[in-house]
C-alpha cells in the first residue's frame, strides 16, 4: 500500500516541492509553499502516532471506501486541482477504511496540515475581492513615505513616486504571507499545547493577522521607496530575490516569540486571578 501511494504521489510531491523552492510553479500554487514546513511535520506526527495507530482495532467505515473511490476518480481525471485534492482525500479514505473513525481522529491534525498544504485555485478565486485591502496598503504606504518628505501620490492601488508607478497588485496584498503565518501559527499552537486555551489561541491568531498585515505594509512601503528612488537592485532583491524569503522568515520567527509572550502573559494573569479568589 505504501509502495502504491509512493508510485502515485511521489512525482506530484516532487513537483510541488520543486515549484515551491525554485518558484517554478504557478502563482496560485506558490501560495502553498508553507507545505515545505507542514508536510514533513505531518509525516513526523504520523510516525510518532504509529504505536497508538497499531493499538487501534482494525475496523472499516463505509465512508472510507467512498473516499478511496472518490480519490481515485479525481486522480484519473487529469485535472490539476482534482489530482492535487485526491492526495488528502485518499489519505482520509485509508484512515477510515483501515481503522474507522478512531483512526481518522488520531490522524486528524496531520491530515489537516496535508489538506491545507494541497495547492488549489482558492487564491485565484479570492484575488478579485482583495481590492479594499490593496487600497488600504497603498494608502498606508503612501502616508508612511510622506512622513519622510517624499513626493508621493496615491490613486487607489497605485503609488506615484518621482514619476515612477508602483502597483499594489492582488498578489501583493499579502495573502501569501497571511496564509503562511496562519499555517505556521496552527503548527505552533498544536506543538506547544496552547490550543487547549481558547483565550491564548484567539489572542495569538488575532496578533498573527495584525503582524502579517503590518509586515506586508512595511514591505510594500520599502518596495515603493526602492522603485521610486531608482534602487532597482534592492527592489528586485526584496520583491523576487532571497530578500523576500529572508523577510518572511524573520516574520515567522517573530511568531514564535509572540506565542511565548502571549502564553506567559495570559498564564500569569490566570495565576493572579486564582490567587485573588
Amino acid at each position: 500500500m505504501a509502495g502504491l501511494l509512493l508510485t502515485l504521489y511521489a512525482p506530484l510531491l516532487i513537483h510541488w516541492v520543486d515549484g515551491w523552492l525554485n518558484k517554478s510553479i504557478s502563482t496560485e500554487h506558490e501560495y502553498y509553499s508553507h507545505g515545505l514546513i507542514g508536510l514533513p511535520f505531518a509525516a513526523y506526527l504520523c510516525w510518532s502516532n504509529r504505536d497508538r495507530w497499531q493499538e487501534l482495532p482494525n475496523q472499516s467505515h463505509i465512508t472510507g471506501l467512498v473516499g478511496l473511490i472518490a480519490g481515485v476518480l479525481l486522480y484519473l481525471s487529469g485535472v490539476t486541482n482534482a489530482v492535487n485534492l485526491s492526495f488528502p482525500i485518499i489519505l482520509i479514505g485509508l484512515c477510515l477504511w483501515l481503522k474507522g473513525l478512531p483512526g481518522l481522529k488520531l490522524q486528524a491534525f496531520p491530515l489537516l496540515l496535508v489538506f491545507l498544504a494541497t495547492p488549489t485555485d482558492v487564491p485565484y478565486l479570492i484575488a478579485p475581492y482583495t481590492l479594499p485591502l490593496q487600497e488600504f496598503i497603498a494608502g498606508t504606504a503612501g502616508f508612511i513615505l510622506l512622513q519622510f518628505n517624499m513626493s508621493v501620490r496615491v490613486d487607489q492601488i497605485y503609488l506615484y513616486v518621482n514619476d515612477q508607478i508602483v502597483e499594489v497588485a492582488p498578489y501583493c496584498a499579502g495573502l501569501k504571507m497571511l496564509f503562511t503565518s496562519l499555517y505556521v501559527g496552527l503548527i505552533l499552537v498544536y506543538w506547544t499545547g496552547v490550543w487547549n486555551s481558547r483565550s491564548k489561541t484567539g489572542s495569538f491568531f488575532l496578533s498573527v493577522i495584525f503582524i502579517s498585515v503590518s509586515a506586508n505594509i512595511i514591505r510594500n512601503t520599502l518596495l515603493t521607496f526602492f522603485h521610486g528612488t531608482g534602487r532597482d537592485q534592492a527592489f528586485d532583491w526584496l520583491h523576487d530575490g532571497w530578500g523576500g524569503d529572508l523577510y518572511s522568515a524573520c516574520m515567522l520567527g517573530l511568531l514564535v516569540l509572540l506565542l511565548r509572550v502571549i502564553d506567559q502573559w495570559l498564564s500569569s494573569d490566570s495565576a493572579e486571578l486564582e490567587v485573588q479568589q
